[in-house]
């Protein structure tokens, strides 16, 4: 479904990785990882079609994705900023959200989302007055109202207590389990999906800026 082929990028005169290239089918969990400053963010955005690589290309369903309406309609990204209004609540933001998506969906379902992701009683308050735990959950919450099968996620546990972070870690399986698509950058020291996760490692800093991608062991 995705094809990352001979994928290079750098920072300024220094090259992050370069040729790049790998294969993800439905169903698959990939945890990008690496030191600060490897380029796991740069690659995320490389693959939303945020950042243009130096080299290769991104083929999604085998047509280039820069060129394909379709690539973008089944993509959801959720970077290191929330991506949210602070002067809407959190109904309002999933409102927005899923109209932008192209897909309005009955408020009962942005209030159940909602209340999923624990913000339950936090739904008609401004975003601006949350925590950054609760902004973060208001965030995740569009997982729950979009149709996307690939998620792209840039450090999603984040900010999360342990309760959010089981949250998040029930839904990315579900995704993968139903055969949707998850990549996803993270820190944290979170058990993720095992059989069907991926583990792309990208160089440190000082070695060769190439990626492997291995499976990941299971849990």
């Amino acid at each position: 479904m995705l094809q990352v082929i001979d994928l290079a990028c750098r920072r300024g005169d220094r090259r992050l990785f370069s040729g790049l290239s790998f294969d993800l089918d439905p169903g698959t969990l990939l945890h990008v990882r690496g030191c600060n400053g490897s380029g796991k963010t740069t690659l995320l955005r490389a693959l939303c079609g945020l950042f243009t690589p130096d080299a290769g290309e991104i083929r999604w369903q085998g047509e280039a994705s820069r060129s394909s309406d379709d690539y973008r309609a089944n993509l959801l990204y959720c970077g290191h900023l929330n991506g949210i209004k602070g002067d809407l609540t959190g109904l309002e933001n999933l409102r927005v959200s899923a109209t932008l998506d192209g897909n309005p969906i009955e408020d009962e379902q942005l209030w159940s989302a909602l209340a999923h992701m624990g913000l339950m009683g936090y739904e008609d308050l401004p975003v601006t007055a949350l925590s950054q735990g609760q902004k973060k959950r208001v965030a995740l919450a569009r997982l729950l109202v979009s149709k996307a099968p690939l998620w792209i996620l840039d450090e999603p546990f984040t900010a999360l207590d342990a309760d959010a972070v089981e949250r998040l870690q029930g839904l990315i399986a579900e995704h993968v389990t139903t055969d949707g698509l998850v990549i996803l950058t993270t820190h944290q020291k979170v058990p993720l999906t095992s059989g069907r996760g991926r583990r792309l490692n990208l160089g440190d800093r000082g070695s060769r800026p190439t990626g492997e991608i291995v499976r990941e062991p299971d849990r």
